[in-house]
């Protein structure tokens, strides 16, 4: 089992991965609603393609818990029943979560494609967390983050319920996201530190503290930009799909602060990037962070100046991801030492 460890943590970290890109995928189509309820969706596990799966129909079998919309309102089987001639109130209950009784099936299936992605995480998670209790003896540290990171995928999931029962509230959105980047966090920490590389010496201690601060500068500029994010959001809800020009027209001082600290983050990890070649560190992954920071702020400009393109949205989250997930192994691997399994 401890050989199957550090696949399970890749792959986790891949599936959380692919869960960010697929809730921004969420966001741009609109998609948060596509599934009203949780963790089912419209009361199934396999959601409808089809508006009449949704509908009151006499001689009809349902279970309890499966929803109907009637009177552009949810309702949920009670019980399991066969519908007679005629609608029953007694077989069925207001949904009390919210009002929100849309059905469209292309936004259903790109939420249920996130939950499902989502559980999958969850399983390889709860494999990896499994295997971690050969480490026990060795680093009793991997035991228990591995158990935390499983601990964190389940309250992300209540994140999402809430997410949902808010109707999309900004608010709750931005803290599963930030949540997300705590767990891929976790994810990167285990895997370094169950990794085979020998530590690296003490010339790196400067970029180790430097790293630190590019990273903190890229969690300040992910929650200034989902700030941002949710300004669009409200703007969107005001003026509508169309008026994309004026999303950004009259921007609140997050968006000024946030653009203008794209500049520090830019000259901060130019000069990480000069002390490493430099000094031939060796650390290949900066290269990395200096592409993503670039296509970074060519997706904000193309916001800003180019009034939203297709897909810039989604492409500047999944980027600011990547990002904080690079900079955060780079801040790993520039410890002045570390002590791995192999070591013990």
């Amino acid at each position: 089992m401890i050989k199957l460890y550090r696949p399970f943590a890749k792959t986790s970290l891949i599936l959380v991965y692919l869960v960010i890109i697929a809730g921004a995928v969420v966001r741009m189509t609109g998609s948060g609603m596509g599934c009203p309820d949780w963790p089912k969706c419209f009361g199934y596990y396999i959601p409808p393609t089809e508006a009449s799966v949704l509908e009151w129909q006499p001689q009809r079998s349902f279970e309890e818990g499966q929803v109907i919309i009637r009177n552009e309102s949810l309702w949920v089987a009670t019980k399991d029943h066969i519908t007679g001639n005629t609608y029953n109130e007694a077989n069925w209950a207001a949904y009390q979560k919210h009002d929100y009784a849309i059905f469209n099936a292309t936004h259903t299936w790109i939420e249920y494609i996130n939950r499902l992605l989502g559980a999958l995480a969850g399983l390889a998670t709860l494999f990896m967390a499994i295997a971690s209790f050969y480490f026990w003896k060795a680093n009793k540290k991997i035991t228990i983050i591995s158990w935390i990171i499983v601990l964190g995928m389940l309250f992300q999931a209540w994140l999402g319920a809430t997410v949902v029962y808010s109707v999309l509230l900004p608010a709750r959105i931005t803290m599963h996201m930030m949540m997300a980047l705590l767990i891929v966090a976790l994810l990167i920490y285990v895997l370094e530190k169950t990794s085979s590389a020998v530590g690296l010496n003490q010339a790196n201690r400067q970029i180790h503290r430097l790293l630190w601060l590019a990273l903190g500068l890229t969690i300040v500029q992910i929650i200034l930009g989902t700030q941002v994010r949710q300004f669009v959001d409200q703007q969107i809800d005001l003026l509508g799909e169309q008026a994309k020009m004026l999303w950004l027209a009259e921007p609140q001082v997050q968006f000024y602060i946030h653009r203008s600290l794209s500049i520090l983050v830019v000259l901060c990890n130019a000069w990480i990037a000069y002390q490493i070649i430099s000094k031939k560190l060796g650390l290949s992954r900066i290269y990395w962070v200096l592409t993503l920071i670039g296509i970074e702020i060519l997706t904000g400009i193309a916001m800003y100046y180019f009034d939203f393109p297709f897909g810039s949205q989604p492409l500047h989250l999944v980027l600011a991801s990547l990002l904080f997930g690079l900079q955060f192994y780079l801040v790993l691997e520039t410890q002045k030492s570390r002590t791995t399994i192999e070591t013990l």
